[in-house]
Formats: C-alpha cells, structure tokens, sequence
C-alpha cells in the first residue's frame, strides 16, 4: 500500500497574461487534505477547477501563495503524484502493459518489481488477461481503467483525477465509479476529484468542495457523512445533491421558470 500524502494549500492566487490583461484565475485558495482522503471538487466552467490541478501536479509553477506535500513546497512534477484526464491518452501503438508502464520509466526500481507492479494494478483495475490488447480493441471504460492503472502503478501519495469519466455514457460511469472506491479503499492514498458531476462529487467524496468562478475561489466545503457504499436514492444524498445545487442557483432559477408558466 502507498503512504496517503497530505496536501495543503495556503492562500493560492493564479494569474494569467492574456492580450496585455491580466486575468484573476485563482483567489485566495486554502484547503487542507487529510491523508487517505478523498475530495470531490465541483464548479461551474471557468472557476478554474483544471487549473488547481494543473498547479498541484506541478505542470505550472507561476504563483502566488503555498502548495504543499507532506509541508514540503512542490516543485514540477513527481512521481508521488499521480493524474487520470477526461481522455485516456494511450498510446495506441503500444499495449495494455506497456501504457502502464510508460509511467515507471523513470523509477530507479528493478525491472522485475516494475514487471510486478503494473501486472498487480492491471488486475486492480479489472483487466486482467488484456494485457496484450491494443486501445483499439478496448471500450472506453477499458481505456480510462487503463489510464487509472498508469495513474496508480508508481504508488503516488495522490491521486488527481480530472472530470476521468466524464465523456463516458452513463452505465460506464456508475460502474467505473464503484471501481474507483474499491480502488481508492485497497491503495489507501489521497484522491481529489475534479468534476461537473454533483452526485458523482457526493458519491465519491468525503467532502465536497464549491468553487464559484471569476476569479475562481471557494465558496463552501461540504462534508458527506454517509456510510459507503452510498445509495443515490438515500434522503440525506439527495438532501446533499439538493444543497449544492442550490449554491449554483439551479433549483431557484427552476422555480422561477415554474412560476413565470
């Protein structure tokens, strides 16, 4: 099992230079993330869910204010963190194992355990015997399992997941989603979750994290006290479901229409 990483972030700002303007990306940000936790992050388009990522897997490294692992300031990427995109972005000259192992070419360990670990999150991930398969010969639930194996096999102490089943159908995504808590259970690490799903954020997430966008910032941090595995028809999930969508203004603006017919 990998060490759960904590993550904090203290007053992070983010800007961006766009045709001599400076646009306000991220303001003020502060979270902190327990070890082993597993926080959904919803908001509209344009509050810059993506770009909290992209800050904290270290692909940007212009801003202001502190992002911590373990207290220790991250500085580009590492191989204790981990990320899954909407796409899976295979490769598709190479296999099911080979993908994976694309993530390990720069681990310092010895071929045999390399050998071991993408077999054993091959099989976490449910696919086991395909791993000499094509991305052409898997669906796309397959492919994005494969991209959650590449995002695991280095045993990261996070795990970042970006809108991972967004462009699935729906089946696809209540299946993946269970495998995920499964997996998120067996590994034991930190996993935060971007999404425009309100009820996968609640199904998945210990808490929930609003953002309201321009400038991007929190709006409010909801915990989800509700035993796993979670029932989406419970009352209290849809109490949830309810009370965040109400942040966005969706129920209100629902009865106003009702009332205008």
């Amino acid at each position: 099992m990998a060490h759960a990483g904590t993550l904090t972030i203290n007053k992070l700002n983010k800007h961006y230079r766009v045709k001599d303007k400076n646009l306000h990306i991220l303001d003020n940000i502060s979270l902190s993330i327990r070890p082993g936790e597993f926080v959904s992050i919803v908001g509209s388009s344009g509050c810059g869910k993506s770009t909290l990522l992209r800050l904290i897997i270290g692909l940007e490294a212009d801003y202001q204010g502190d992002i911590l692992l373990d207290g220790k300031p991250i500085s580009g990427t590492s191989l204790d963190r981990g990320i899954v995109f909407q796409e899976h972005r295979l490769f598709p000259w190479l296999t099911v194992e080979q993908n994976v192992g694309l993530a390990l070419e720069n681990s310092t360990l010895p071929a045999e355990e390399k050998q071991r670990s993408i077999q054993e999150h091959i099989e976490l991930v449910g696919l086991r015997g395909f791993e000499k398969a094509y991305p052409h010969q898997l669906s796309g639930g397959m492919s994005q399992r494969v991209a959650i194996a590449r995002g695991l096999v280095n045993r990261p102490e996070i795990l970042l997941l970006d809108e991972p089943f967004g462009a699935l159908d729906a089946m696809t995504k209540y299946k993946l989603q269970n495998e995920l808590q499964h997996i998120w259970e067996a590994e034991g690490i930190t996993m935060i979750l971007v999404t425009h799903d309100v009820e996968e954020a609640i199904y998945l997430g210990d808490r929930v994290v609003i953002m309201e966008p321009r400038p991007g910032r929190i709006k409010r941090i909801l915990p989800v006290k509700l035993p796993r595995p979670r029932n989406r028809l419970d009352l209290e999930f849809v109490r949830i479901k309810e009370e965040i969508l109400s942040e966005f203004g969706i129920y209100q603006e629902a009865e106003e229409e009702e009332l205008a017919t």
